[in-house]
């Protein structure tokens, strides 16, 4: 069947790949699995022999009509929809369950994704995603390091990401140009445990990561705090006064959220999403 660019199609060729992916969700007896753009079924065909039913959505129609081909009805349900548009939360409902997610992502859309699965947390146990190696760096990087941003603590505010495995472009047809990772996300948000509030939080977060080459202090400052203000939070939350983002980690992040408390801006469009470098997917 011909590849489709615009859709970001790479199908995986390594059937030992696609084993390992499945076997990295654990048991899945008794478990409904939300596959993510099933393509081919490379994936799918080892996620039915294991789980107890599949849903596989994908967004091209030929695609999903040879997907309902080859795989029973009663294994695995064929979505045609993008996913971005798909209801987990009704998904979870009907199973009686969280989901499991797996899937090789788009990498054109990657972040939009992974915002919708970090959305959805309350019907999601946990996933197990093949991305660009690049953003698999960024997705589990740790506070310091070069790879360290927005991307990095939306993931990790949701629950701990660990990277598996790295595949070649040989591993898919047709080839990308770059290298693929899949991690594994367990989806354990700590809003609870931190005392934050979901949606503050991330605003704040995407404030503070605005410019990464300015500091901490600077985002804020442009953001509409006053610099009074930001002193005296930076300095309960025992943040040195020229830190930068990324040094951050998440509970010093939660911390200064606490300290900023009504100084922080109202709800808005901060202007900043995932994308923070030029090449984010």
């Amino acid at each position: 069947m011909p590849v489709k660019p615009t859709l970001g199609q790479n199908f995986l060729k390594d059937a030992a790949a696609a084993e390992r992916i499945v076997a990295a969700l654990g048991d899945l007896s008794g478990q409904t699995v939300v596959e993510i753009g099933p393509g081919d079924g490379a994936i799918t065909g080892f996620l039915a022999s294991r789980a107890a039913h599949v849903i596989a959505v994908e967004l091209d129609r030929m695609l999903a009509l040879g997907l309902q081909t080859r795989f029973p009805a009663d294994r695995v349900t064929v979505v045609h929809n993008d996913i971005l548009a798909f209801d987990f939360a009704a998904a979870s409902a009907a199973a009686g369950h969280r989901l499991a997610v797996a899937g090789n992502l788009p990498y054109g859309i990657t972040s939009p994704i992974l915002l919708k699965l970090a959305a959805s947390h309350a019907s999601l146990d946990r996933a197990v995603l093949m991305v660009q190696r690049e953003v698999a760096d960024r997705v589990v990087a740790a506070p310091g390091s070069r790879d360290y941003g927005l991307l990095s603590v939306t993931v990790q505010i949701h629950g701990p990401a660990e990277r598996l495995f790295t595949l070649p472009p040989s591993a898919f047809s047709p080839p990308p140009d770059v290298h693929s990772s899949v991690f594994r996300w367990r989806l354990a948000p700590r809003f609870a445990e931190l005392g934050i509030d979901e949606s503050s939080f991330l605003r704040f977060v995407r404030l503070a990561f605005a410019q990464k080459r300015k500091t901490l202090a600077n985002n804020l400052r442009a953001a509409g705090i006053s610099p009074a203000s930001i002193s005296r939070a930076l300095a309960d939350a025992a943040i040195p006064a020229q830190a930068r983002a990324e040094t951050l980690s998440i509970e010093s992040f939660a911390a200064l959220w606490h300290a900023l408390g009504r100084d922080l801006p109202a709800a808005g469009n901060t202007g900043h999403s995932l994308g923070e470098n030029k090449n984010p997917e």
